[in-house]
């Protein structure tokens, strides 16, 4: 049992960990209100469609499928949205974050890392054939951009000389990453994209295998592969403004204010480009991931080095 002393430290855990909620659950909600205007080119009811669709999913039944396995699929309906609020827990508000850590960075693609699990048991639980052909896809697309997303992870601790997120908003005082990381910032949001099969990069939910991973989906299950997407969508805008758009920094408004502005511009960018680019062949994405983005970005790490060799961002 814990002392008397320790109680209060561990009891501070709770509102922190229920505020990284609730910021995650407002980051899905604006993420599928975007969604729902950019999509119907209207901005009056929006924000309501995302909660009425919401509360049609909680009230409507679970759908069967023959000989599923029922635990796994669950686990992996329920591993998504938490996996996304994990991966918050690092993104640095008003200088802080949930999680003190010494590798936020590595946090961050070990929570996306992840995600190829949970959604591979979506895909594996239902026993459904279109569903197990989405989870192969999206393994597919996992391989091929995990490697671009972590050399632009690894350029960013170059530069800042350290893999605190709070570090590396101090290394950005002067100037912004996405500066002098320009191929890093596309790659990552890029990538992180890919892993929320948003967009370009929906060949895991395409409708010619019959929505892929959620073509077995409904009800409260449906709800969270769903709200994970999202979740973890406003999250990569979060950490994308942090780590290349200065987080806080900016005139006259407080902090949070701008960080919040600069996550909504992010968001804004990922819904409108996504919505007018067409869905990717799996094998077109992987050969751009290993043949086009894998160079790129370590060459921009090799840039970034120099610069540091240099004493550019002393």
């Amino acid at each position: 049992m814990p002392d008397a002393d320790t109680l209060p430290e561990m009891w501070g855990v709770v509102p922190a960990a229920l505020a990284v909620a609730l910021i995650g659950v407002a980051l899905g909600l604006v993420v599928a209100a975007t969604d729902r205007a950019v999509l119907t080119g209207r901005a009056a009811g929006a924000a309501v469609e995302p909660l009425r669709a919401s509360a049609r999913l909680l009230l409507e039944q679970r759908r069967t499928t023959l000989a599923p396995d029922r635990l796994l699929w669950r686990l992996g309906c329920v591993a998504l949205p938490t996996l996304a609020l994990l991966s918050l827990a690092v993104v640095p508000v008003d200088g802080r974050t949930l999680l003190l850590t010494s590798a936020d960075l590595v946090w961050f693609n070990a929570m996306e890392a992840l995600l190829w699990a949970a959604l591979w048991l979506v895909g594996w639980g239902p026993n459904s054939f279109h569903a197990l052909t989405g989870g192969y896809r999206f393994l597919a697309q996992g391989l091929a951009y995990e490697l671009p997303l972590m050399f632009a992870l690894v350029t960013v601790g170059v530069g800042a000389g350290s893999l605190r997120t709070t570090d590396v908003l101090a290394a950005q005082e002067g100037l912004w990453f996405a500066v002098t990381m320009p191929v890093a910032f596309v790659v990552f949001v890029a990538s992180a994209a890919a892993f929320a099969f948003w967009g370009p990069f929906a060949a895991p939910t395409a409708a010619d295998i019959a929505g892929g991973v959620t073509a077995e989906l409904s009800g409260v299950d449906r709800l969270l592969v769903e709200a994970g997407r999202a979740i973890f969508l406003g999250a990569t805008a979060a950490m994308a403004a942090a780590l290349f758009l200065g987080g806080d920094s900016g005139p006259w408004l407080p902090g949070p204010v701008w960080h919040l502005l600069k996550t909504l511009a992010v968001v804004a960018a990922l819904v409108w480009i996504g919505r007018r680019l067409p869905v990717l062949r799996p094998d077109r994405t992987v050969e751009i991931g290993w043949m086009v983005l894998v160079p790129l970005t370590l060459l921009q790490a090799l840039v970034v080095a120099v610069l540091v060799l240099t004493g550019f961002y002393a």
